[in-house]
């Protein structure tokens, strides 16, 4: 009987209840230098100003940005926008994108996965020349070999051809997609392949049922990369595209520019919405993107 209860409001009876949760929010959150905000908000300035002055122009006419360049719609004009969305021209040079950006991407993909795969899974003598083939590859931009690039696709008759413009994308696509798959391939423990292969799978089968969904997230990150890098090119298309059916959104936002030089909203609404479908894709799988790259910095 000589036992004791604590009273409800005793500072003995919370004892079990933990502490910690009370402690979070007692030391105000430091939000470093404002020197570090200052300079990311130049930067970020720097690089929304030109889209927004770009997208906003679309909205108003001639008049109003030889007036006022800077200044807002007043009124807001919605013509030029719907004379680009209701022009044949818009629509073909944007189904061309779509189906170079596709066929590029997949080929990138795939091809890449299969080589990252061989480089990271298996020992042959030439592996780390292989390797370092690939790693050169990143030195040299398309445009640093467009002229002898040209040659080769003319030599195969693919000029004015939109697999003039694929092939060479997935051959120089291939080093970036190289380096980011093979870290993410090496980093599957071999402890399940060798269980797969005890299960009675075959290479093939290891592949697309194992190595395929486990590198899943560097996949998504290449394909991303490839098509993006795609319906940008600019470059490539000029040299081997001659007919305007052939015409990629980038080369005819320039034979647009070219063409209707005098009517600047209008230049500004088709490069706006040409601009458009590549910045909602890395809008939506942008942390896909960083997730991927962070996975094969990683690995």
């Amino acid at each position: 009987m000589s036992a004791t209860t604590a009273h409800p409001l005793s500072p003995t009876a919370g004892s079990n209840t933990p502490t910690g949760r009370h402690n979070k929010g007692d030391k105000p959150q430091k939000w470093g230098n404002p020197a570090t905000y200052f300079i990311a908000l130049i930067f970020i300035a720097v690089c929304v100003a030109p889209v927004l002055f770009m997208v906003i122009g679309g909205f108003r006419s001639n008049s109003q940005i030889t007036t006022n360049p800077a200044g807002l719609p007043n009124p807001w004009i919605f013509d030029n926008y719907s004379k680009v969305l209701q022009s044949n021209r818009f629509w073909g040079e944007f189904a061309n994108s779509l189906i170079v950006g596709l066929v590029t991407t997949i080929g990138i993909v795939v091809l890449g996965l299969m080589v990252s795969f061989v480089i990271a899974r298996y020992e042959f003598k030439l592996k780390g020349a292989m390797y370092s083939l690939f790693a050169a590859g990143l030195m040299f931009p398309l445009i640093v070999a467009i002229t002898p690039l040209y040659l080769v696709v003319k030599d195969l008759g693919l000029t004015d051809s939109l697999f003039g413009v694929i092939i060479p994308q997935i051959a120089f696509g291939l080093p970036t997609t190289v380096i980011i798959l093979v870290p993410f391939l090496k980093a599957i423990p071999v402890e399940i392949e060798e269980a797969a292969t005890i299960d009675g799978a075959s290479r093939l089968g290891f592949f697309f049922r194992m190595v395929v969904p486990l590198s899943l997230p560097g996949v998504v990150t290449v394909g991303i990369l490839a098509f993006i890098n795609s319906w940008n090119n600019y470059i490539l298309p000029l040299y081997v595209l001659n007919s305007d059916a052939n015409y990629t959104l980038p080369l005819g936002v320039q034979m647009f520019n070219t063409q209707y030089s005098q009517d600047t909203a209008s230049v500004l609404a088709f490069t706006s919405l040409a601009m458009l479908p590549a910045l909602i894709f890395f809008t939506i799988f942008e942390k896909r993107i960083v997730g991927g790259l962070t996975g094969a910095v990683k690995g």
